[in-house]
C-alpha cells in the first residue's frame, strides 16, 4: 500500500506540474507526461518529515499549487505555494495548533484556489525560489540555482500543481 496522499487536484497532463523529491533533493518539471527538466534543490534546515509549525525549518509534504509570483523577491524570483493546504489544516486543527476559524480560512482559500493565510501557527509563505541549491539552508522553502529558477518562472503560471514527496 502506498503512503502517498491523494492528489486533491490531479495535474492536467498538458499543463506543467512540479514534483519535488525531498529525499533525493530534486525538483522535476513535467508536462505532456514527460520530464522537461530536473534540478537540484535545497530545503529547509530540518528537511526530514512534513512541516507542522511556524519556525520548525521543515519543508512541507503534500499537494499544493502556485498561488503567488514575486519577481521582486530578495531570493531572486519566487513562486509561492498554497501551504498550508486542507490536509495541513486538518492536522493542525486536530492537534489544537489552529482554531476552527483559521481552518475555515484555509479551506476557503483551497476551494477558491487562492493563497491561504500565511500568518498561521502552521507557518506560511513557503516558496520555490532562487539563490542556491548547494546545501539545506531555507526556513522551509525550496531553493534552486537562479538559472534553474528562470526556467520554472517562464513555464509555471499561477495554479501550477506542485507535489512534494518525502
Amino acid at each position: 500500500m502506498s503512503n502517498r496522499r491523494k492528489i486533491e487536484h490531479a495535474p492536467d497532463e498538458t499543463r506543467p506540474h512540479i514534483v519535488v523529491k525531498k529525499a533525493r533533493r530534486l525538483l522535476e518539471l513535467w508536462q505532456d507526461g514527460q520530464i522537461l527538466a530536473c534540478f537540484p534543490i535545497a530545503l529547509g534546515s530540518s528537511p526530514l518529515g512534513p512541516k507542522r509549525l511556524e519556525g520548525d525549518g521543515c519543508t512541507p509534504e503534500g499537494e499544493y499549487y502556485i498561488c503567488t509570483r514575486n519577481e521582486a523577491s530578495r531570493y531572486y524570483l519566487a513562486l509561492g505555494l498554497s501551504y498550508p493546504n486542507r490536509h495541513d489544516a486538518d492536522a493542525g486543527l486536530k492537534a489544537g495548533v489552529i482554531s476552527a476559524a483559521c481552518y475555515r480560512k484555509i479551506d476557503d482559500a483551497q476551494r477558491r484556489r487562492a493563497r491561504p493565510p500565511w500568518d498561521t501557527a502552521l507557518g506560511g509563505a513557503i516558496m520555490i525560489h532562487g539563490m542556491g541549491a548547494g546545501r539545506d539552508w531555507t526556513a522551509g522553502c525550496i531553493a534552486l540555482e537562479n538559472g534553474d529558477m528562470d526556467v520554472l518562472w517562464s513555464r509555471c503560471p499561477l495554479g501550477t500543481p506542485v507535489s512534494i514527496e518525502p
